[in-house]
């Protein structure tokens, strides 16, 4: 079956998260899976357990309360956004799985490029050997497909991490590919995490390019 990628550049985090909920809402069996590449404008998320105290100081920097799973996190240009809009029985795979398979992506990315990191089962994300994390993960699993995915920092500035609790960790140390010697564009970095997305999770799956635009899916029949 094909993986549609659809890449986006930059766009506001809330439509895109309704419209990843409403193709939730509305895919079948028979629907393909899905990967979404992009970037946010600067934006602060909390997940549904997340809790307001922390993000710690005020800014014109927006918070939006959202479904996926985890605390606070910080999204701006400069960073890649990978939506994972997967049927997890079509794969074989539970959350837990998923997320480490996730996680493994990124490590192997950036093994690529010189960079020892490693994923974490009691906090999910990806981290360096010095216990600063580069990259966050937050899903939503709802009637057995999963939505929300993985953000990588690049080359954003890291500035606004400061004014959180990363993932809701005090103190946490937050890095980004571009502090490490990796000159790699973000374009091209963003295909290569797509590849390594692919080979991990997706293998049978054939990619195919599709239209960068926001899918809708028609309503689903009703059962009579």
């Amino acid at each position: 079956m094909d993986l549609l990628v659809r890449r986006f550049g930059v766009m506001p985090f809330e439509p895109v998260w309704r419209a990843m909920q409403d193709f939730n809402t509305r895919r079948s069996a028979d629907t393909p899976d899905e990967v979404w590449l992009l970037q946010h404008p600067p934006i602060y998320t909390l997940g549904m357990a997340g809790k307001p105290e922390h993000l710690l100081q005020a800014s014109d920097i927006p918070l939006l309360k959202i479904d996926r799973g985890g605390q606070i996190t910080y999204h701006a240009p400069g960073q890649i956004i990978a939506y994972l809009l997967l049927d997890l029985k079509r794969h074989q795979l539970g959350v837990r799985e998923l997320v480490r398979k996730m996680e493994q992506s990124v490590v192997n990315l950036l093994r690529n490029h010189g960079v020892s990191a490693h994923g974490d089962d009691a906090a999910p994300g990806v981290y360096l050997e010095d216990g600063a994390k580069i990259a966050a993960l937050g899903l939503r699993v709802r009637r057995g497909c999963s939505y929300h995915g993985l953000s990588l920092n690049v080359d954003l500035d890291l500035t606004p991490f400061g004014w959180i609790n990363p993932c809701g960790y005090q103190g946490m140390a937050v890095s980004r590919t571009a502090d490490l010697g990796v000159n790699t564009p973000l374009d091209q970095l963003q295909e290569e995490l797509l590849l390594m997305l692919h080979q991990t999770i997706t293998p049978t799956c054939r990619l195919q390019a599709a239209a960068a635009t926001l899918p809708q899916l028609p309503e689903p029949v009703a059962s009579v």
